[in-house]
């Protein structure tokens, strides 16, 4: 065989692989990167307000969305300050507020970093004798809600019915994480699990943050048709930045 013919088999060889390569380069099926955090409005363990040192922790673990529990904004306690702000400057990301009460001047509730901008935006109102909030944001490809649920378990119970009566015609994938303050195979992950599948390790304790002795943040994919396959996760060692541990998934959605 020629040297030219030897050349031209090669080049038509090429262009056969390259359209196969493309369409493996794993872009259309991505893994998600889902964070929870209750960062207690970054007073660590120490009592120190570190802003630094929470927007650290989320950069280090680099997720593409948060959900963020105890959050002030500019209440007098924090010097009218807007915390979830402040952590969205550090991350360069967007950020997503949802007050659940009014609280010396200002507001507290729950809030979400994303890298991408959300579509919607809905929140819904939860009980508890301090009052909770429901925050549902929608993305290109999903949703993540987030949620920190009452110290009571009534109102916890009362709670979980709300959030599946208001996810219920949602199609995207949809994952929900936060602050349950309940542990595995109490009334209420039972009443969740009817919808909901956990993602995350539940037999690694989030909290108390230096010496975990349960698991009370939590992330879950939501059974409307779609598959979540954990490819990794972790509750990550940090002991001082809040009284929580913060946790993540790796999640492929199809």
């Amino acid at each position: 065989m020629s040297n030219n013919s030897k050349s031209v088999i090669a080049i038509i060889t090429i262009l056969l692989t390259y359209p196969v390569f493309t369409q493996c380069s794993g872009k259309e099926n991505k893994p998600l990167r889902i964070m929870s955090y209750n960062i207690r409005n970054c007073k660590g363990m120490d009592n120190v307000v570190d802003f630094d040192r929470v927007a650290d922790v989320i950069n280090r673990a680099a997720p593409d969305v948060v959900a963020l529990q105890e959050l002030d904004s500019v209440t007098q306690r924090y010097a009218d300050v807007y915390i979830l702000k402040e952590l969205a400057d550090r991350t360069a990301m967007h950020f997503t507020f949802a007050p659940a009460i009014d609280f010396q001047g200002g507001k507290y509730g729950i809030g979400i970093l994303s890298k991408e901008v959300p579509l919607s935006v809905k929140q819904i109102p939860l009980p508890g004798e301090e009052e909770r909030t429901f925050l549902i944001t929608e993305f290109s490809n999903y949703y993540l809600c987030c949620t920190h649920l009452a110290l009571e378990e009534e109102a916890r119970g009362v709670s979980v019915l709300t959030i599946l009566e208001a996810v219920k015609d949602i199609k995207k994938p949809l994952i929900l994480a936060g602050d349950m303050n309940a542990e595995y195979g109490s009334a209420e992950q039972i009443a969740l699990s009817k919808k909901f599948t956990i993602l995350n390790d539940h037999t690694q304790n989030t909290f108390p943050a230096d010496n975990p002795d349960r698991c009370i943040d939590f992330i879950y994919g939501y059974n409307n048709g779609y598959s979540y396959i954990v490819i990794g996760g972790e509750v990550l060692e940090e002991t001082i930045a809040s009284d929580h541990r913060p946790l993540f998934v790796d999640v492929r959605i199809k």
